[in-house]
């Protein structure tokens, strides 16, 4: 069968995170078990039009408003697809309208709220009203997505198929949980891409607020983005200088040994689609602190494998790292249902329902 995914970014774009590397290896996947796969894509200053990555082939051209018209045009020269994969960001491709093939939507999540933290008003309500209506608008078409609260949205929006995989992760969990006893400062990690969603200003003033209370914490903060500089000048208007630490860009062999060390991930973010970091970083033995917002609300069993805080505020943030890191042999406890946890989501259980799924759309046949 021949396969096509229509995404803003693929994986060589400079802006590409979780959702391009989640799609890869879906389509690996798809590859590996003997389909034809193409990706289009915007086009990337200095990116050939045309390469193959994991036998995948991918095609840049087009960008924000051009794009459609791009792979419309593009699509019309090329063999039949069985199935066309529209992700969405926000802005769809419109291709059930123009594919003349079979198509399934394919979000992360329902953006909602996250308009008002990239846009002012009205450009904001605008966002918000246009998802609306795009998903009305897309409401016969199947949508695939990564958790429930995802799906929950859509079906709020008058979607009447929504069919829910969760995201796997590249990592391999730890083969043994080492010992990590709370001694001396807790140890606090933040990994995103520093933009306005993530609110990582958030974990930073959890780490003031904790201190006040006596609790000798640090965060590491990794990942870059446009909120750096606003982070560093609110580090040092806390004067916590001595104990946040930008640790800027990490490889992911990096990026993992931070979370091994640290007593516990805080993710203030939004909305996610899944919280893939989540999942790494209980596969390193390290739970989370989260807000209760779609998606962190899925990929965190709150008591169980991490702790939900009750509000999105950092003092809220705080109560839920005080909770859990102030009772050694409970954390041990979360830690570990963490760790053990995190083994389901390997790649190796995660893709060959997806393969299954995409090959029966792509095939007509009725999904069960």
């Amino acid at each position: 069968m021949r396969f096509l995914m229509l995404n803003w970014r693929d994986p060589r774009n400079p802006l590409a995170g979780g959702a391009e590397r989640v799609s890869l290896a879906f389509l690996r996947g798809l590859v590996e078990a003997g389909h034809e796969v193409e990706w289009f894509a915007f086009k990337v200053p200095g990116a050939a039009p045309e390469e193959s990555i994991d036998g995948i082939r991918v095609h840049r051209a087009g960008g924000v408003f051009s794009s459609i018209i791009a792979a419309r045009r593009w699509f019309l020269s090329q063999a039949r697809f069985d199935l066309v994969v529209d992700q969405h960001h926000g802005i769809p491709w419109y291709a059930p309208w123009w594919s003349g093939t079979r198509c399934v939507a394919y979000i992360h999540e329902v953006l909602g709220p996250i308009w008002r933290s990239f846009y002012r008003w009205p450009t904001s309500e605008f966002g918000r009203v246009q998802e609306r209506w795009t998903h009305w608008l897309y409401r016969r078409v199947p949508f695939w997505v990564p958790s429930e609260s995802t799906r929950e949205g859509l079906l709020h929006h008058g979607v009447r198929e929504v069919h829910v995989f969760p995201n796997g992760v590249d990592v391999e969990p730890l083969a043994e949980l080492p010992r990590k006893p709370i001694a001396g400062r807790v140890r606090l990690v933040t990994v995103s891409r520093l933009a306005p969603n993530k609110r990582v200003d958030h974990a930073v003033r959890c780490v003031g607020l904790l201190r006040e209370r006596g609790v000798p914490a640090e965060l590491t903060v990794v990942g870059n983005g446009s909120e750096m500089p606003a982070l560093r000048a609110l580090v040092g208007e806390l004067g916590l200088g001595e104990w946040v630490q930008f640790a800027g860009y990490q490889t992911e062999k990096e990026k993992m040994e931070t979370l091994a060390k640290g007593h516990a991930l805080v993710h203030p973010s939004v909305r996610e689609g899944w919280g893939l970091n989540v999942i790494e970083s209980n596969a390193m033995g390290t739970p989370a602190v989260v807000y209760p917002v779609g998606g962190l609300v899925d990929s965190t069993v709150d008591g169980v494998t991490g702790c939900i805080s009750a509000a999105e505020t950092p003092k809220t943030l705080a109560d839920s790292v005080v909770w859990l890191v102030s009772d050694e042999a409970r954390y041990q406890r979360v830690r570990e249902a963490a760790w053990r946890r995190s083994e389901a989501y390997r790649w190796g259980r995660v893709i060959p329902p997806v393969v299954r799924f995409l090959e029966t759309l792509a095939g007509g046949q009725k999904l069960v």
